[in-house]
C-alpha cells in the first residue's frame, strides 16, 4: 500500500490524541471547499444522467474540446496503462506515486527523470508522465516545453500524460485546451482547489476516440449523481473561482513566510501546499505530530508537505512550530 495525506486514523492509533484535536496539513486539500448546494432527492434515487449538462460545464471550464468524467482522476490514472502493451514509462521524481504503482501494476518499466532536460531518459520513453504543478515540489513546467516534449512523442506514437491535479489556482499554465490531439492526456479534479475530495469528481482530457476507449473499460455511471450536481454547479461559479484564488494565494503566501521564520524555508510550493526538502523530516515530523499536527513526510527524498490551515487553526500551528 502507498502512503497518502489524510490517513489520520494511523495518527491517532500511534499518538493517542482524539481525532477532533488534530490539525490535518497532510493534503493539500482546500480547507475551505466549495458550498455544497442543495440535493433535489431524485438524484439519490435515479441512476446519474450522462445528459445533465456536467461535460458541457466542464469543457467550458478546462477550455478543451472533450473530456470524460471519471471517479476522480484515480480513476483516469488506473486505467490509462491498460490501453498500451507493455513500454518504458518515464516518470518525474519526486513526483505523485500512484502514477508509477499504476503502471508497474500492469507489467511497463518506470524509470525516473528529474527534469525535463534529462534527455537520456526521455527519449528512451514510450511514455512520460509529469505533474505540473508538481506534487509534491510545487515545481511548475511552462506550456510551451510540455507541448514540445508531447511533439517529440507524438512522432513515434509515445504519449504525454500531465496530472493537473493543483494547476486551478493558475489556469494559465495549463495545457488543457491542446488535448484535443493523440497521445496528449491531461488529468484534472475537483479534490484540490475545490475543496471536494470526498465527491470523487475527476475528469480525463484527451482525444476522442481515446476517451472512448478509457470510456468502455470505466464503463457507465463513473460519479453519483449527487456530486455530478454539486461539480456542474462549483465549475460555472466563477466569482468563487476568482476569489479563491486570491485567498489560496494570500494563505500560500502567509503559510510560506511562517515557515521560513520558524527555520523551514521553503523549497517550492503552490496555492494550496508549501514543500520543505530537509534531512530532518522524520525528527520534525513527529515532533509536530506529537502536537497534534500532521503534515505530509516523504522518505525517499526527505521532506515535508504543509498543506493550508483553516481559518481559525493558525495559531495551532504557529504554537507548534514554536516548540520544535
Amino acid at each position: 500500500m502507498l502512503e497518502h495525506g489524510g490517513n489520520l486514523s494511523a495518527a491517532v492509533a500511534q499518538y493517542k490524541i482524539p481525532l477532533e484535536n488534530w490539525l490535518d496539513l497532510s493534503t493539500g486539500i482546500n480547507p475551505c471547499h466549495y458550498p455544497i448546494p442543495e440535493i433535489p432527492a431524485h438524484l439519490w434515487h435515479n441512476l446519474p444522467n450522462d445528459d445533465d449538462g456536467l461535460i458541457l460545464a466542464a469543457v467550458q471550464y478546462y477550455g478543451c474540446q472533450a473530456l470524460l468524467p471519471t471517479s476522480g482522476s484515480q480513476a483516469a490514472l488506473q486505467t490509462l496503462p491498460k490501453l498500451r502493451s507493455a513500454c518504458k514509462v518515464a516518470m518525474l521524481n519526486p513526483m505523485y506515486q500512484e502514477h508509477a504503482h499504476a503502471w508497474q501494476r500492469y507489467g511497463h518499466q518506470v524509470v525516473r527523470f528529474s527534469d525535463l532536460n534529462d534527455a537520456d531518459v526521455i527519449n528512451s520513453a514510450d511514455v512520460v508522465l509529469v505533474c505540473n504543478p508538481n506534487n509534491p515540489t510545487g515545481k511548475q513546467f511552462a506550456p510551451q516545453n510540455l507541448l514540445q516534449l508531447h511533439a517529440t512523442l507524438a512522432k513515434r506514437g509515445g504519449w504525454l500524460i500531465v496530472d493537473e491535479a493543483f494547476m486551478d489556482a493558475t489556469p494559465e499554465y495549463s495545457i488543457a485546451k491542446h488535448t484535443h490531439v493523440d497521445g496528449l492526456f491531461v488529468l484534472r479534479s475537483l479534490g484540490k482547489f475545490f475543496g471536494l475530495a470526498g465527491a470523487r469528481v475527476g475528469f480525463l482530457l484527451a482525444a476522442p476516440a481515446q476517451l472512448q476507449q478509457i470510456k468502455e473499460e470505466l464503463g457507465p455511471w463513473t460519479i453519483a449523481g449527487a456530486s455530478r450536481h454539486i461539480a456542474m454547479r462549483a465549475l460555472q461559479d466563477c466569482t468563487w473561482q476568482q476569489n479563491t484564488r486570491v485567498t489560496l494565494a494570500n494563505n500560500s503566501q502567509r503559510l510560506a513566510s511562517l515557515l521560513t521564520q520558524y527555520g523551514l524555508k521553503p523549497a517550492g510550493g503552490t496555492a494550496l501546499f508549501q514543500y520543505i526538502a530537509t534531512e530532518a523530516a522524520n525528527h520534525i515530523h513527529s515532533q509536530l505530530a506529537q502536537q497534534g499536527v500532521w503534515v505530509r513526510k516523504f522518505t525517499e527524498q526527505p521532506a515535508l508537505r504543509f498543506g493550508l490551515p483553516d481559518d481559525n487553526r493558525w495559531q495551532q500551528l504557529e504554537q507548534a512550530l514554536q516548540n520544535l
